[in-house]
Protein backbone atom coordinates (compact mmCIF):
# COMPACT_ATOMS: atom_id res chain seq x y z
CA UNK A 1 0.00 0.00 0.00
CA UNK A 2 1.10 3.80 -1.14
CA UNK A 3 2.51 5.37 2.67
CA UNK A 4 3.85 8.62 0.99
CA UNK A 5 3.34 11.16 0.87
CA UNK A 6 1.70 11.71 4.50
CA UNK A 7 -1.61 13.52 5.15
CA UNK A 8 -2.80 15.91 7.48
CA UNK A 9 -6.36 15.26 8.89
CA UNK A 10 -8.95 16.87 10.79
CA UNK A 11 -12.28 16.15 12.39
CA UNK A 12 -15.21 17.13 10.36
CA UNK A 13 -17.05 20.35 10.67
CA UNK A 14 -20.15 18.07 9.64
CA UNK A 15 -21.60 15.06 11.05
CA UNK A 16 -23.86 12.78 8.66
CA UNK A 17 -26.77 13.44 10.70
CA UNK A 18 -26.70 17.36 10.43
CA UNK A 19 -26.97 16.49 6.35
CA UNK A 20 -29.93 13.65 6.82
CA UNK A 21 -27.95 10.88 7.10
CA UNK A 22 -28.97 7.85 8.52
CA UNK A 23 -26.46 5.04 10.55
CA UNK A 24 -26.48 2.37 8.28
CA UNK A 25 -29.28 -0.36 8.73
CA UNK A 26 -28.59 -3.22 6.27
CA UNK A 27 -31.90 -4.71 4.74
CA UNK A 28 -32.90 -5.56 1.56
CA UNK A 29 -36.04 -3.48 -0.33
CA UNK A 30 -38.08 -5.07 -2.87
CA UNK A 31 -39.24 -2.60 -5.08
CA UNK A 32 -41.60 -3.96 -8.78
CA UNK A 33 -39.02 -4.63 -11.00
CA UNK A 34 -35.87 -4.18 -8.62
CA UNK A 35 -33.77 -5.33 -5.13
CA UNK A 36 -31.95 -2.81 -3.61
CA UNK A 37 -29.42 -3.45 -0.62
CA UNK A 38 -29.33 -1.21 1.42
CA UNK A 39 -26.07 -0.40 3.60
CA UNK A 40 -23.89 -3.34 1.99
CA UNK A 41 -20.32 -2.83 3.66
CA UNK A 42 -17.50 -3.90 1.98
CA UNK A 43 -13.58 -4.02 3.57
CA UNK A 44 -10.62 -2.82 2.00
CA UNK A 45 -7.30 -3.98 2.34
CA UNK A 46 -6.51 -0.85 4.24
CA UNK A 47 -8.85 -1.87 6.54
CA UNK A 48 -11.32 0.88 5.22
CA UNK A 49 -14.94 0.49 4.70
CA UNK A 50 -17.26 0.89 2.06
CA UNK A 51 -20.88 2.07 2.35
CA UNK A 52 -22.80 0.99 -0.69
CA UNK A 53 -26.34 0.91 -1.71
CA UNK A 54 -26.73 -1.89 -4.30
CA UNK A 55 -30.04 -1.48 -7.11
CA UNK A 56 -30.19 -5.05 -9.16
CA UNK A 57 -33.06 -6.80 -10.87
CA UNK A 58 -35.18 -8.82 -8.82
CA UNK A 59 -34.91 -11.94 -11.07
CA UNK A 60 -31.31 -12.59 -9.09
CA UNK A 61 -29.86 -12.97 -12.58
CA UNK A 62 -26.12 -11.93 -13.25
CA UNK A 63 -25.78 -8.24 -14.27
CA UNK A 64 -23.45 -5.80 -15.51
CA UNK A 65 -21.87 -3.93 -12.68
CA UNK A 66 -21.89 0.11 -13.00
CA UNK A 67 -20.58 1.85 -9.65
CA UNK A 68 -20.35 5.42 -8.98
CA UNK A 69 -17.88 6.27 -6.16
CA UNK A 70 -19.03 9.48 -4.30
CA UNK A 71 -17.94 11.50 -1.42
CA UNK A 72 -21.71 12.96 -1.43
CA UNK A 73 -24.02 10.66 0.20
CA UNK A 74 -25.50 7.69 -1.30
CA UNK A 75 -28.88 8.32 1.07
CA UNK A 76 -29.26 11.63 -0.81
CA UNK A 77 -31.54 11.83 -4.11
CA UNK A 78 -30.51 14.91 -4.91
CA UNK A 79 -32.49 17.22 -7.82
CA UNK A 80 -29.60 19.07 -9.30
CA UNK A 81 -32.63 21.31 -10.26
CA UNK A 82 -33.76 22.49 -6.81
CA UNK A 83 -30.20 22.59 -5.46
CA UNK A 84 -29.09 24.44 -8.84
CA UNK A 85 -31.84 25.84 -10.55
CA UNK A 86 -30.10 26.60 -13.17
CA UNK A 87 -28.30 23.61 -13.87
CA UNK A 88 -30.67 22.82 -17.17
CA UNK A 89 -31.44 19.50 -15.13
CA UNK A 90 -35.31 18.46 -16.14
CA UNK A 91 -37.17 16.68 -13.46
CA UNK A 92 -38.36 14.11 -15.98
CA UNK A 93 -34.86 13.00 -16.85
CA UNK A 94 -33.71 11.47 -13.50
CA UNK A 95 -36.12 9.55 -10.73
CA UNK A 96 -36.81 9.94 -6.79
CA UNK A 97 -33.80 6.97 -6.67
CA UNK A 98 -31.33 9.10 -8.48
CA UNK A 99 -28.47 10.41 -6.63
CA UNK A 100 -25.95 13.72 -6.70
CA UNK A 101 -24.11 13.13 -10.56
CA UNK A 102 -24.92 9.42 -10.63
CA UNK A 103 -26.64 6.89 -12.94
CA UNK A 104 -29.93 6.75 -12.25
CA UNK A 105 -31.23 3.31 -11.24
CA UNK A 106 -34.88 3.36 -12.52
CA UNK A 107 -33.19 3.35 -15.91
CA UNK A 108 -30.74 1.28 -15.20
CA UNK A 109 -31.60 -2.21 -13.44
CA UNK A 110 -34.51 -3.28 -16.06
CA UNK A 111 -31.64 -3.06 -18.86
CA UNK A 112 -29.76 -5.77 -17.07
CA UNK A 113 -27.26 -3.92 -14.60
CA UNK A 114 -26.32 -3.73 -10.88
CA UNK A 115 -25.81 -0.38 -10.00
CA UNK A 116 -23.60 0.08 -6.88
CA UNK A 117 -23.62 3.19 -5.02
CA UNK A 118 -21.24 3.59 -2.73
CA UNK A 119 -19.44 6.05 0.18
CA UNK A 120 -16.15 6.36 -0.20
CA UNK A 121 -14.17 5.29 2.70
CA UNK A 122 -14.07 7.68 5.59
CA UNK A 123 -16.93 9.75 4.40
CA UNK A 124 -20.41 9.47 5.90
CA UNK A 125 -20.81 6.10 7.87
CA UNK A 126 -17.78 4.53 6.12
CA UNK A 127 -15.06 4.28 8.23
CA UNK A 128 -11.51 5.67 7.24
CA UNK A 129 -10.13 7.98 7.36
CA UNK A 130 -11.14 9.90 4.44
CA UNK A 131 -8.20 10.91 1.63
CA UNK A 132 -9.57 12.82 -1.78
CA UNK A 133 -8.31 11.40 -4.67
CA UNK A 134 -4.85 10.06 -3.22
CA UNK A 135 -3.22 6.61 -4.24
CA UNK A 136 -4.56 5.44 -1.00
CA UNK A 137 -8.42 6.05 -2.05
CA UNK A 138 -7.49 4.54 -5.43
CA UNK A 139 -6.46 1.41 -4.14
CA UNK A 140 -10.16 1.28 -2.05
CA UNK A 141 -11.59 1.76 -5.12
CA UNK A 142 -10.04 -1.04 -6.86
CA UNK A 143 -10.97 -3.19 -3.82
CA UNK A 144 -15.02 -2.54 -4.18
CA UNK A 145 -14.45 -3.04 -8.26
CA UNK A 146 -12.59 -6.57 -7.64
CA UNK A 147 -15.33 -6.88 -5.06
CA UNK A 148 -18.30 -6.44 -7.27
CA UNK A 149 -17.02 -8.70 -10.12
CA UNK A 150 -17.23 -11.82 -7.97
CA UNK A 151 -20.81 -11.32 -6.49
CA UNK A 152 -22.77 -14.31 -7.38
CA UNK A 153 -25.47 -11.67 -8.93
CA UNK A 154 -22.48 -9.78 -10.81
CA UNK A 155 -21.92 -11.03 -14.92
CA UNK A 156 -18.05 -10.35 -13.80
CA UNK A 157 -17.67 -6.96 -16.04
CA UNK A 158 -17.45 -3.60 -13.76
CA UNK A 159 -17.87 -0.26 -15.38
CA UNK A 160 -17.89 3.07 -13.77
CA UNK A 161 -19.75 6.24 -14.62
CA UNK A 162 -20.99 9.49 -12.59
CA UNK A 163 -19.79 13.14 -12.99
CA UNK A 164 -17.40 15.60 -11.75
CA UNK A 165 -15.73 13.86 -8.44
CA UNK A 166 -16.94 10.22 -9.71
CA UNK A 167 -15.34 11.07 -13.14
CA UNK A 168 -12.35 12.32 -11.45
CA UNK A 169 -11.88 8.92 -9.29
CA UNK A 170 -12.70 6.64 -12.42
CA UNK A 171 -9.07 8.20 -13.41
CA UNK A 172 -7.32 7.69 -10.55
CA UNK A 173 -8.43 3.82 -10.22
CA UNK A 174 -8.25 2.81 -13.44
CA UNK A 175 -4.46 3.66 -13.60
CA UNK A 176 -4.33 0.31 -11.60
CA UNK A 177 -6.07 -1.63 -13.80
CA UNK A 178 -8.36 -3.59 -12.10
CA UNK A 179 -9.47 -7.18 -13.26
CA UNK A 180 -12.52 -6.94 -13.50
CA UNK A 181 -13.04 -2.81 -14.55
CA UNK A 182 -14.19 -3.35 -18.42
CA UNK A 183 -15.07 0.07 -19.06
CA UNK A 184 -15.13 3.97 -17.88
CA UNK A 185 -17.54 6.61 -18.78
CA UNK A 186 -15.38 9.46 -17.34
CA UNK A 187 -18.20 12.27 -17.35
CA UNK A 188 -16.64 16.28 -17.01
CA UNK A 189 -14.16 15.29 -14.15
CA UNK A 190 -10.92 17.12 -13.47
CA UNK A 191 -7.26 15.08 -13.99
CA UNK A 192 -4.92 17.36 -12.18
CA UNK A 193 -6.17 18.79 -8.95
CA UNK A 194 -3.34 21.35 -8.52
CA UNK A 195 -3.30 22.77 -12.31
CA UNK A 196 -7.07 22.61 -12.52
CA UNK A 197 -9.02 23.19 -9.78
CA UNK A 198 -6.62 24.77 -6.34
CA UNK A 199 -4.47 27.15 -8.41
CA UNK A 200 -4.53 28.53 -11.74
CA UNK A 201 -2.01 29.31 -13.50
CA UNK A 202 -0.55 29.55 -9.98
CA UNK A 203 -3.15 31.84 -8.32
CA UNK A 204 -5.26 30.19 -5.87
CA UNK A 205 -8.67 29.39 -6.50
CA UNK A 206 -10.71 30.77 -3.44
CA UNK A 207 -14.42 30.23 -4.23
CA UNK A 208 -15.15 26.42 -5.43
CA UNK A 209 -12.31 24.83 -3.66
CA UNK A 210 -12.98 25.93 -0.62
CA UNK A 211 -16.33 24.98 -1.35
CA UNK A 212 -15.98 21.57 -2.37
CA UNK A 213 -13.56 19.93 0.04
CA UNK A 214 -16.33 21.48 2.81
CA UNK A 215 -19.07 19.84 0.85
CA UNK A 216 -16.86 16.16 0.85
CA UNK A 217 -16.61 16.33 4.59
CA UNK A 218 -19.29 14.69 5.97
CA UNK A 219 -18.16 11.97 8.56
CA UNK A 220 -17.68 10.20 11.77
CA UNK A 221 -14.16 10.36 11.63
CA UNK A 222 -10.93 11.51 10.90
CA UNK A 223 -10.91 13.97 6.97
CA UNK A 224 -8.41 15.09 5.48
CA UNK A 225 -7.27 18.45 6.13
CA UNK A 226 -7.16 19.86 2.51
CA UNK A 227 -7.67 23.62 3.87
CA UNK A 228 -4.07 23.31 5.73
CA UNK A 229 -2.53 21.21 2.84
CA UNK A 230 -3.46 23.64 0.53
CA UNK A 231 -1.59 26.56 2.27
CA UNK A 232 1.32 24.34 3.22
CA UNK A 233 1.81 23.30 -0.67
CA UNK A 234 1.92 26.23 -2.92
CA UNK A 235 4.08 24.51 -5.63
CA UNK A 236 3.35 21.47 -7.23
CA UNK A 237 5.32 18.82 -5.35
CA UNK A 238 5.02 15.47 -4.21
CA UNK A 239 2.30 16.33 -2.52
CA UNK A 240 0.37 17.69 -5.69
CA UNK A 241 1.50 14.66 -7.79
CA UNK A 242 -0.22 12.36 -5.53
CA UNK A 243 -4.05 13.79 -6.34
CA UNK A 244 -2.59 14.14 -10.05
CA UNK A 245 -3.76 11.27 -12.62
CA UNK A 246 -0.88 9.01 -14.50
CA UNK A 247 -3.35 9.02 -17.60
CA UNK A 248 -1.09 7.47 -19.50
CA UNK A 249 -1.22 4.25 -17.36
CA UNK A 250 -5.20 3.72 -18.60
CA UNK A 251 -5.97 1.66 -21.00
CA UNK A 252 -9.65 0.45 -20.24
CA UNK A 253 -12.00 1.13 -23.12
CA UNK A 254 -13.24 4.28 -22.49
CA UNK A 255 -16.15 7.08 -23.21
CA UNK A 256 -15.12 10.36 -22.13
CA UNK A 257 -17.49 13.40 -22.50
CA UNK A 258 -16.32 16.93 -21.84
CA UNK A 259 -17.64 20.96 -22.47
CA UNK A 260 -16.27 23.26 -23.75
CA UNK A 261 -18.37 25.34 -20.79
CA UNK A 262 -16.45 24.17 -17.78
CA UNK A 263 -13.83 26.82 -17.98
CA UNK A 264 -11.60 26.62 -14.95
CA UNK A 265 -13.08 23.12 -13.38
CA UNK A 266 -13.78 20.42 -15.93
CA UNK A 267 -12.81 21.17 -19.26
CA UNK A 268 -8.98 21.17 -19.34
CA UNK A 269 -8.95 17.37 -17.48
CA UNK A 270 -11.48 15.81 -19.06
CA UNK A 271 -10.19 16.91 -22.55
CA UNK A 272 -6.34 16.06 -21.11
CA UNK A 273 -7.75 12.97 -20.25
CA UNK A 274 -8.97 11.63 -23.65
CA UNK A 275 -5.99 12.72 -25.23
CA UNK A 276 -3.21 11.20 -22.55
CA UNK A 277 -4.62 7.65 -22.05
CA UNK A 278 -3.30 4.57 -23.44
CA UNK A 279 -6.77 3.19 -24.51
CA UNK A 280 -6.76 1.48 -27.92
CA UNK A 281 -10.59 1.97 -27.79
CA UNK A 282 -11.44 5.70 -26.69
CA UNK A 283 -14.23 7.94 -28.00
CA UNK A 284 -14.39 11.36 -27.14
CA UNK A 285 -18.14 13.62 -27.59
CA UNK A 286 -17.49 17.72 -26.45
CA UNK A 287 -20.83 19.70 -26.26
CA UNK A 288 -20.77 23.81 -25.08
CA UNK A 289 -23.74 23.15 -22.99
CA UNK A 290 -24.44 22.52 -19.09
CA UNK A 291 -22.33 19.31 -17.86
CA UNK A 292 -25.62 18.03 -15.18
CA UNK A 293 -28.15 18.22 -18.20
CA UNK A 294 -26.29 16.73 -20.82
CA UNK A 295 -25.17 13.60 -18.47
CA UNK A 296 -29.12 13.02 -17.88
CA UNK A 297 -30.43 14.12 -20.81
CA UNK A 298 -32.29 10.68 -23.57
CA UNK A 299 -30.46 10.73 -25.82
CA UNK A 300 -27.04 10.74 -23.89
CA UNK A 301 -28.11 8.37 -21.75
CA UNK A 302 -28.45 5.90 -24.93
CA UNK A 303 -25.03 6.73 -25.36
CA UNK A 304 -24.10 5.60 -23.05
CA UNK A 305 -26.31 2.32 -23.11
CA UNK A 306 -25.07 1.56 -25.98
CA UNK A 307 -21.09 1.76 -24.66
CA UNK A 308 -21.75 -0.53 -21.48
CA UNK A 309 -24.29 -3.11 -23.55
CA UNK A 310 -21.16 -3.05 -25.33
CA UNK A 311 -18.56 -4.01 -23.27
CA UNK A 312 -20.43 -5.05 -19.87
CA UNK A 313 -23.15 -7.48 -21.40
CA UNK A 314 -21.26 -8.01 -25.19
CA UNK A 315 -24.33 -6.69 -26.91
CA UNK A 316 -23.95 -4.65 -30.41
CA UNK A 317 -21.00 -2.91 -31.99
CA UNK A 318 -19.62 0.39 -31.52
CA UNK A 319 -18.60 0.38 -35.25
CA UNK A 320 -20.70 3.39 -35.92
CA UNK A 321 -19.32 5.78 -33.45
CA UNK A 322 -17.20 8.73 -34.69
CA UNK A 323 -14.34 8.64 -32.26
CA UNK A 324 -14.23 12.14 -31.63
CA UNK A 325 -18.00 14.45 -31.90
CA UNK A 326 -17.24 17.88 -30.94
CA UNK A 327 -19.98 20.76 -30.85
CA UNK A 328 -18.51 23.97 -32.63
CA UNK A 329 -20.94 26.57 -30.76
CA UNK A 330 -22.36 29.84 -32.76
CA UNK A 331 -24.27 30.96 -29.10
CA UNK A 332 -26.24 30.06 -25.74
CA UNK A 333 -27.20 26.55 -26.61
CA UNK A 334 -27.03 26.62 -30.16
CA UNK A 335 -24.12 24.61 -32.38
CA UNK A 336 -23.46 22.25 -34.55
CA UNK A 337 -22.11 18.72 -33.92
CA UNK A 338 -19.36 17.79 -36.19
CA UNK A 339 -16.99 14.70 -36.80
CA UNK A 340 -13.49 15.38 -36.60
CA UNK A 341 -10.33 13.26 -36.75
CA UNK A 342 -8.10 12.97 -33.15
CA UNK A 343 -8.07 15.29 -30.39
CA UNK A 344 -6.34 18.33 -31.00
CA UNK A 345 -8.02 17.97 -33.78
CA UNK A 346 -5.50 16.66 -36.79
CA UNK A 347 -4.13 19.19 -39.34
CA UNK A 348 -5.24 22.37 -37.16
CA UNK A 349 -3.57 25.51 -38.51
CA UNK A 350 -2.26 27.41 -35.06
CA UNK A 351 -2.60 31.00 -36.51
CA UNK A 352 -0.60 33.77 -34.48
CA UNK A 353 -2.67 37.53 -34.25
CA UNK A 354 -0.59 39.97 -32.58
CA UNK A 355 -1.57 43.04 -30.26
CA UNK A 356 -1.68 46.23 -31.55
CA UNK A 357 -1.76 48.72 -28.59
CA UNK A 358 -2.26 52.00 -30.65
CA UNK A 359 -5.29 50.02 -32.79
CA UNK A 360 -6.67 47.81 -30.57
CA UNK A 361 -6.39 45.20 -33.21
CA UNK A 362 -5.42 41.85 -33.18
CA UNK A 363 -3.46 41.35 -36.67
CA UNK A 364 -1.34 38.50 -38.67
CA UNK A 365 1.82 41.13 -38.36
CA UNK A 366 4.10 42.44 -35.54
CA UNK A 367 3.39 46.12 -35.18
CA UNK A 368 5.83 48.04 -36.00
CA UNK A 369 5.42 50.92 -33.01
CA UNK A 370 5.77 50.03 -29.46
CA UNK A 371 3.13 50.44 -27.40
CA UNK A 372 2.23 51.03 -23.78
CA UNK A 373 -1.10 50.06 -22.12
CA UNK A 374 -1.66 50.72 -18.49
CA UNK A 375 -4.17 49.05 -16.27
CA UNK A 376 -4.87 48.74 -12.51
CA UNK A 377 -4.24 45.79 -11.03
CA UNK A 378 -6.92 45.23 -8.86
CA UNK A 379 -9.25 47.21 -10.96
CA UNK A 380 -13.16 47.25 -10.94
CA UNK A 381 -15.38 46.62 -12.95
CA UNK A 382 -15.75 48.96 -15.23
CA UNK A 383 -14.10 49.25 -19.31
CA UNK A 384 -11.16 51.51 -18.29
CA UNK A 385 -9.84 48.41 -16.41
CA UNK A 386 -9.12 46.07 -18.96
CA UNK A 387 -7.59 46.07 -21.95
CA UNK A 388 -9.26 45.22 -25.18
CA UNK A 389 -8.23 43.56 -28.72
CA UNK A 390 -10.20 42.29 -31.32
CA UNK A 391 -9.78 40.49 -34.87
CA UNK A 392 -13.04 40.66 -37.11
CA UNK A 393 -13.32 37.67 -39.00
CA UNK A 394 -13.74 38.14 -43.27
CA UNK A 395 -14.80 34.21 -43.21
CA UNK A 396 -16.02 31.65 -41.81
CA UNK A 397 -14.44 30.11 -39.33
CA UNK A 398 -14.25 27.62 -36.57
CA UNK A 399 -11.89 27.56 -33.38
CA UNK A 400 -11.63 24.16 -32.26
CA UNK A 401 -8.91 23.86 -29.53
CA UNK A 402 -6.44 25.00 -27.27
CA UNK A 403 -5.24 28.80 -27.44
CA UNK A 404 -2.25 30.49 -25.86
CA UNK A 405 -1.62 34.16 -25.36
CA UNK A 406 2.24 35.10 -24.94
CA UNK A 407 2.19 39.03 -23.29
CA UNK A 408 4.79 40.98 -22.36
CA UNK A 409 3.95 42.70 -19.05
CA UNK A 410 5.50 44.97 -16.00
CA UNK A 411 4.18 46.15 -12.80
CA UNK A 412 6.36 48.46 -11.48
CA UNK A 413 4.80 49.12 -8.23
CA UNK A 414 4.48 45.03 -7.29
CA UNK A 415 7.19 42.47 -6.87
CA UNK A 416 4.70 40.14 -8.55
CA UNK A 417 1.56 39.75 -10.96
CA UNK A 418 -1.69 37.96 -11.66
CA UNK A 419 -3.08 38.28 -15.19
CA UNK A 420 -6.37 37.09 -16.39
CA UNK A 421 -7.28 36.80 -20.02
CA UNK A 422 -10.86 36.11 -21.93
CA UNK A 423 -11.77 35.37 -25.01
CA UNK A 424 -15.68 36.39 -26.67
CA UNK A 425 -17.15 36.45 -29.41
CA UNK A 426 -18.79 39.97 -30.45
CA UNK A 427 -21.82 39.35 -33.53
CA UNK A 428 -22.28 41.30 -36.36
CA UNK A 429 -24.45 43.82 -34.87
CA UNK A 430 -21.82 44.32 -31.95
CA UNK A 431 -22.81 42.69 -29.39
CA UNK A 432 -21.12 39.98 -27.34
CA UNK A 433 -22.53 36.84 -27.80
CA UNK A 434 -22.98 35.08 -24.45
CA UNK A 435 -22.01 31.14 -23.90
CA UNK A 436 -22.62 28.64 -21.06
CA UNK A 437 -20.30 28.97 -18.17
CA UNK A 438 -19.50 26.57 -15.59
CA UNK A 439 -22.45 24.61 -15.97
CA UNK A 440 -25.27 27.55 -14.28
CA UNK A 441 -24.43 30.75 -16.02
CA UNK A 442 -25.41 31.59 -19.46
CA UNK A 443 -23.23 34.44 -19.99
CA UNK A 444 -19.54 33.27 -20.01
CA UNK A 445 -16.89 33.63 -22.56
CA UNK A 446 -15.27 31.50 -25.23
CA UNK A 447 -12.23 30.52 -23.10
CA UNK A 448 -10.50 32.00 -20.35
CA UNK A 449 -6.86 31.87 -19.33
CA UNK A 450 -4.68 32.56 -15.79
CA UNK A 451 -0.79 33.59 -15.01
CA UNK A 452 0.44 34.29 -11.88
CA UNK A 453 3.91 35.31 -13.36
CA UNK A 454 6.52 33.96 -10.62
CA UNK A 455 5.13 30.65 -12.00
CA UNK A 456 5.77 31.50 -15.63
CA UNK A 457 8.50 29.01 -15.66
CA UNK A 458 7.19 26.24 -18.56
CA UNK A 459 7.54 22.69 -17.64
CA UNK A 460 9.10 21.31 -20.67
CA UNK A 461 8.76 18.02 -20.39
CA UNK A 462 5.03 18.19 -20.00
CA UNK A 463 4.44 21.01 -22.71
CA UNK A 464 3.54 20.48 -26.40
CA UNK A 465 3.13 23.28 -29.25
CA UNK A 466 -0.34 23.90 -28.75
CA UNK A 467 -0.42 23.54 -24.83
CA UNK A 468 2.28 25.38 -22.03
CA UNK A 469 2.29 23.64 -19.17
CA UNK A 470 3.79 25.66 -16.18
CA UNK A 471 6.25 23.31 -13.92
CA UNK A 472 4.79 25.92 -10.55
CA UNK A 473 7.89 23.98 -8.97
CA UNK A 474 9.53 27.37 -7.94
CA UNK A 475 8.82 31.28 -7.44
CA UNK A 476 10.64 33.30 -10.50
CA UNK A 477 11.29 37.28 -9.82
CA UNK A 478 9.65 39.91 -12.23
CA UNK A 479 12.41 40.72 -14.65
CA UNK A 480 14.23 44.07 -13.87
CA UNK A 481 14.79 47.11 -16.44
CA UNK A 482 11.84 45.39 -18.93
CA UNK A 483 8.85 43.21 -18.99
CA UNK A 484 8.14 40.00 -18.05
CA UNK A 485 7.41 37.16 -21.07
CA UNK A 486 4.27 35.22 -19.72
CA UNK A 487 3.04 32.25 -22.29
CA UNK A 488 -0.54 31.79 -21.11
CA UNK A 489 -2.90 29.16 -21.66
CA UNK A 490 -6.08 29.39 -22.97
CA UNK A 491 -8.05 26.90 -21.55
CA UNK A 492 -9.90 24.64 -24.82
CA UNK A 493 -12.59 25.60 -26.95
CA UNK A 494 -15.05 25.35 -30.04
CA UNK A 495 -17.09 28.05 -31.51
CA UNK A 496 -17.50 29.18 -35.28
CA UNK A 497 -17.44 32.84 -36.07
CA UNK A 498 -19.23 33.85 -39.20
CA UNK A 499 -18.07 36.50 -41.81
CA UNK A 500 -18.20 40.04 -39.95
CA UNK A 501 -18.04 38.40 -36.46
CA UNK A 502 -15.14 39.25 -34.30
CA UNK A 503 -12.57 37.31 -31.61
CA UNK A 504 -12.10 39.89 -28.77
CA UNK A 505 -9.58 39.33 -26.12
CA UNK A 506 -9.76 40.60 -22.27
CA UNK A 507 -6.95 41.68 -20.39
CA UNK A 508 -6.89 42.72 -16.79
CA UNK A 509 -6.10 41.91 -12.98
CA UNK A 510 -8.98 40.34 -11.91
CA UNK A 511 -11.57 37.62 -12.61
CA UNK A 512 -12.54 38.38 -15.95
CA UNK A 513 -16.26 36.91 -14.67
CA UNK A 514 -17.84 38.22 -11.92
CA UNK A 515 -20.63 37.06 -10.05
CA UNK A 516 -22.35 38.02 -6.27
CA UNK A 517 -21.66 36.03 -3.72
CA UNK A 518 -22.36 33.39 -2.50
CA UNK A 519 -22.54 32.31 -6.08
CA UNK A 520 -19.88 29.29 -6.94
CA UNK A 521 -17.43 29.27 -9.45
CA UNK A 522 -13.86 29.81 -10.49
CA UNK A 523 -13.25 32.60 -8.67
CA UNK A 524 -9.51 34.22 -7.37
CA UNK A 525 -9.45 37.15 -5.22
CA UNK A 526 -6.02 37.97 -5.28
CA UNK A 527 -4.17 41.01 -3.11
CA UNK A 528 -0.94 40.42 -5.31
CA UNK A 529 -1.69 42.81 -7.46
CA UNK A 530 -0.67 46.66 -6.62
CA UNK A 531 -0.72 49.41 -8.67
CA UNK A 532 -0.92 49.41 -12.60
CA UNK A 533 -0.06 46.65 -14.95
CA UNK A 534 1.43 47.36 -18.15
CA UNK A 535 1.21 45.43 -20.91
CA UNK A 536 3.48 46.30 -23.48
CA UNK A 537 3.07 45.83 -28.16
CA UNK A 538 4.84 46.01 -30.92
CA UNK A 539 8.83 45.96 -32.19
CA UNK A 540 10.53 44.11 -29.66
CA UNK A 541 7.56 42.91 -27.83
CA UNK A 542 5.53 40.82 -30.13
CA UNK A 543 2.54 39.99 -27.86
CA UNK A 544 0.20 37.38 -29.34
CA UNK A 545 -2.08 34.86 -29.29
CA UNK A 546 -2.22 31.56 -31.12
CA UNK A 547 -5.61 30.16 -32.29
CA UNK A 548 -6.78 26.95 -33.62
CA UNK A 549 -8.57 27.28 -36.77
CA UNK A 550 -9.76 23.91 -38.28
CA UNK A 551 -11.38 23.98 -41.64
CA UNK A 552 -14.63 21.97 -41.12
CA UNK A 553 -16.48 22.49 -44.15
Amino acid sequence: MTTEPRYSFRPPRSTPESRRGVPPRPRTETLPDMLIDRDVEVETRAGHTVQADIYRPLSGEPAGIIIAWSPYGKHDPAPIGKIYPASGVLPEHMSDLTTFEAPDPVFWVPRGYALIIADMPGTWFARGPATYLSPEEAEDFYDLIEWAGVQPWSNGKVGLSGVSYLTAAQWRVAELSPPHLAAINPWEGWSDTYREVARHGGIPETSFWPYIWERWGASTGEIEDLERETAEHPFFDEFWASKASALEKITVPAFVVGSWSDQGLHTRGTLEGFRRISSAQKWLFVHGRKKWAQYYVPENVQLQLEFFDHFLLGKGNLDHWPHVRAEVRTGFNQGEVIEVEGWPVADTEYRRLYLDGATGDLGASVPAVETELTYHGLGDPFEAERLVFEHPFTEETDLIGHSTATLFMSAPAAEDMDVFVGLFKRDTAGKIVPFVYYAQYEDGPVALGWIRASHRELDTELSTDFLPVLAHRRSLPLEVGGPTELVIEILPSGTRFSAGESLVLVVQGTDIKRYPKPLTYARHQTDLNKGPQLLHTGGRYSSHIVIPVVKTR
